[in-house]
């Protein structure tokens, strides 16, 4: 972006001109008279003698009054206002990040079931398995390559819609907006794919995400940053962005970075403590899961607090329209230093030409199912437990597996094997001391059993409903029937992606407003034109270019949220044209069928018809006989056209042949309509000019609407009257060309076979119609009883898995019953050891 000066937006500098006293090189005296001191000048008295003189009481200043809007107000106040201020701010921070301790610690534990770090466990044996399984992960990197392949794409995230009438002005300066925004977004705003992307990797873990967008002085362009949920604390009590009353944004910054942002007097040029060592539990838990640990002396790093707070602040409160202050508290940012509690900047949050001081919202909320307050749920919070209990079954499974491979057991005292501290390795005897007896007799194993299979159908019943909660709609359309019908397709695909659409629609719109924060930054900060390069020639943009009657959208449909869903959209879509192609346009469905697929060239491949061009009265002819669409057009000779059709209409083949008949006959129809409507044009030139000017006053104007209205009806009044002399002149044409042949009894009859044709081929068609209209209500009853079928299926399925998990305990409680007894049994025939 341009290097230019935008540090106070619309606000424009006036220079302050001091009168110059008329210095002679003498000492002055000035002489204060006691009336001319009113009672709002203060006096203080100095330690020379002096008195300084304080016009405004109300005003303590440190330094000198800020000039701008945004400027930084802390040389304006007291430090111990300042002092008041940061103790205050980072106690609220501390009530606030308090009290969301428990979303933190479930964030933290659901942290583990990603799997990330396997963990090397002693218990219950040394050995024993810390796997962890995959169906946290799977869902959430899932989701992060679906949503960020949709709502990023590499030619831009952004497209544009003109609000109100549309012209051409408005569709270039649309096209220059989107044109740009993509610019930026893909090549300007460097950090914003990356960061984009690992936004969509927190979201679905942590439920909520942010991004913060606002111009960065230093960088001079807009940003668009990734703030993690665990770096914007709020107050208890909210429930969004809007209606909070306080928003911290936690801020790590280096300590040359802080100074940069001094010395750019951004932030206050104070002496700053080294900062204190705090604990981050959350920050910890993600280091160590990345496999990073601080080592040796590092950089010292501040952690600032960027508080969005209502104030009241003396000397710069709001006024009435009696001059006296109202007690309302208006929007700041106050930025402190979270150690020292030293406040750094005191800015205005509220435009300089808004009445109402309503803030400036400068983050987004990116939501991935919404909660019961304020942050929104994620995997972690919704299936959290099911990859708990999966993690569990799989170990216990590996464990046995560990158990049943390497048994362990007792031996008797005194037996002495060889090398008994190492493995026996397949098909290796080892020589064994024993006192005597059977070798058998002298080892017991403890009874490890099998790896359950019971236990391995409940995890793959956990985990097929946390798949089936995190919606993989590919693998539900995929293992359908390619031949099902329509209805049936759409039907599975519905029902497999309902979660995963809705999700994608909050996207959506928090995309929305986050291109809409974005396009408010480039009409504050832009320059009135810009122009910037790209690959193969150089584009500007307008600051004007961003106003209402533009609308900026994310390019991805809120509708589609993957290739799979766009595909078997498209797919059925052919499907419906390819049944009925008479009444579809089989190119357009064709060609959606190759962008859902993602081919480039599609013209090479696909050519697109031409357009209709004006023929000749012969080749419409022949289009006729052929069954080919032709049309009439303006300009043309259509007396000349008519008159061919009719003579081409008394030849014997074409009176044989109704359908050749029908076409000539719309086809005449047209000419006299385009005859009619020419002939009123040239008879109504002024009315038509008066019209176009009727319309703009219509909508304001209701006598305007009214005249409207009468010129509208004179005017298709007399187009009807001119139609039914042409169709009269055209009947007498008609006449005279075929009388010739009226007298021919032969042709009479033959007439009369056509006529009853014509009518047994209308009959044959009404029939056809009514025998669609039952299939497609036998299509819908069909989709009907599938759905109900599919829900059948369901419970049936999830019942014959409860009667198999009931039968299998029954079965091992049994068995476990008679082992009992068994061994009861054994002691009760051996009696009491002596």
């Amino acid at each position: 972006m341009a290097d230019i000066d935008k540090t106070f937006p619309n606000v424009v500098k006036q220079p302050t001109e001091i009168p110059t006293p008329d210095v002679t090189g003498e000492d002055t005296e000035v002489n204060l008279v006691e009336d001319q001191v009113t009672e709002d000048v203060e006096q203080i008295e100095l330690p020379d003698g002096g008195v300084e003189l304080n016009f405004d009481p109300r005003s303590k200043l440190n330094g000198q009054q800020p000039q701008g809007h945004f400027d930084n107000l802390t040389d304006a106040v007291e430090d111990g206002f300042l002092s008041k201020l940061g103790s205050e701010m980072q106690a609220n921070y501390t009530d606030y990040k308090n009290s969301r301790k428990d979303w933190e610690q479930t964030y933290i534990k659901g942290l583990d079931l990603l799997g990330f770090k396997y963990n090397i466990k002693t218990e219950p044996f040394q050995g024993a398995s810390g796997a962890t399984h995959p169906v946290l992960a799977e869902a959430v990197t899932q989701f992060q390559a679906q949503a960020y392949k949709e709502l990023l794409p590499a030619d831009g995230p952004v497209r544009t819609q003109v609000i109100g009438r549309s012209d051409p002005q408005r569709e270039q300066q649309s096209q220059r907006v989107k044109d740009f925004m993509n610019y930026e977004i893909m090549y300007d705003l460097k950090e914003y794919e990356a960061e984009f992307d690992q936004m969509l990797f927190h979201l679905p873990l942590a439920g909520s995400t942010f991004k913060k967008v606002y111009y960065d002085s230093l960088l001079q362009r807009a940003v668009s940053k990734f703030v993690q949920a665990d770096d914007l604390v709020v107050p208890y009590s909210a429930t969004s962005l809007d209606d909070t009353e306080a928003i911290i944004h936690v801020v790590k910054m280096s300590e040359n970075e802080l100074r940069k942002q001094q010395v750019s007097g951004f932030y206050r040029d104070v002496e700053l403590t080294k900062p204190a060592i705090t604990s981050d539990k959350v920050e910890e838990k993600q280091k160590a899961l990345a496999g990073t640990t601080k080592v040796g002396r590092q950089e010292d790093v501040y952690t600032l607090l960027e508080c969005h707070v209502n104030l009241d602040i003396e000397g710069f409160e709001d006024v009435g329209p009696d001059g006296e202050p109202t007690g309302i508290k208006l929007p700041y940012v106050v930025t402190l230093e979270e150690s020292s509690r030293v406040v750094l900047s005191i800015r205005r949050n509220f435009a300089p030409n808004d009445p109402t001081r309503k803030k400036v919202q400068y983050f987004v909320h990116f939501k991935f199912l919404p909660g019961l307050g304020f942050y929104g749920f994620g995997l972690i919070h919704m299936i959290g437990g099911l990859s708990r209990t999966a993690t569990v079954a799989l170990r216990q499974l590996l464990d046995a597996g560990t158990l049943s491979n390497l048994p362990a057991g007792f031996k008797l005292r005194g037996v002495r094997v060889r090398d008994d501290a190492a493995p026996i390795q397949p098909g290796e005897f080892r020589d064994v001391d024993a006192p005597g007896g059977s070798l058998k007799d002298a080892f017991q194993f403890l009874p490890y059993k099998e790896p359950s299979q019971t236990l391995l159908q409940l995890m793959g019943i956990v985990v097929a409903a946390g798949q089936r909660f995190a919606s993989i709609a590919d693998m539900q359309v995929g293992d359908g029937n390619q031949q099902a019908a329509v209805g049936t397709t759409v039907a599975l695909l519905e029902r497999g992606s309902r979660v995963m659409s809705a999700i994608h629609k909050r996207l959506y719109a928090a995309l929305k407003r986050e291109f809409d924060l974005l396009a408010k930054v480039f009409a504050t900060y832009l320059p009135p034109v810009y122009p910037y390069d790209v690959v193969g020639g150089q584009r500007e943009i307008k600051v004007q270019d961003f106003d209402e009657r533009i609308d900026i959208l994310p390019v991805a449909d809120p509708n589609i949220f993957s290739q799979t869903q766009r595909i078997t959209m498209a797919q059925t879509e052919l499907q419906l044209a390819m049944s009925n192609p008479q009444m579809h346009n089989l190119y357009q469905s064709y060609r959606k069928m190759y962008e859902a697929l993602g081919v480039k060239d599609i013209d090479r491949i696909l050519p697109p018809p031409p357009p209709p061009q004006p023929t000749d009265p012969a080749v419409e002819n022949i289009k006729a006989m052929t069954q080919k669409p032709f049309q009439a057009y303006r300009g043309q000779d259509h007396r000349a056209h008519i008159t061919s059709h009719l003579y081409f209409m008394a030849t014997n083949m074409v009176r044989n042949n109704p359908m050749v008949m029908g076409s000539l006959e719309k086809n005449i129809l047209e000419h006299i309509g385009l005859m009619a409507q020419e002939q009123v044009d040239i008879e109504f030139q002024q009315e038509t000019m008066m019209l176009q000017q009727l319309q703009q006053q219509a909508m304001q104007n209701p006598q305007a609407q009214q005249q409207l209205q009468q010129i509208v009806m004179k005017i298709e009044a007399r187009k009807a009257i001119l139609i039914s002399e042409m169709m009269e002149e055209f009947m007498k044409e008609e006449k005279k060309i075929t009388s010739q042949f009226d007298h021919d009894p032969l042709l009479k009859i033959k007439s009369r076979e056509v006529d009853l044709k014509a009518m047994e081929n209308e009959r044959k068609k009404e029939e056809m119609g009514a025998r669609i209209n039952i299939d497609k209500a036998k299509l819908v009853q069909n989709r009907d009883i599938t759905d109900d079928k599919l829900e059948q299926n369901e419970e049936l399925a999830e019942l014959r898995a409860d009667t198999s998990l009931t039968k299998q305990h029954m079965s091992d409680v049994v068995k476990m019953d008679i082992a009992d007894m068994k061994r009861k049994d054994v002691k009760t025939l051996k009696g009491p050891r002596r």
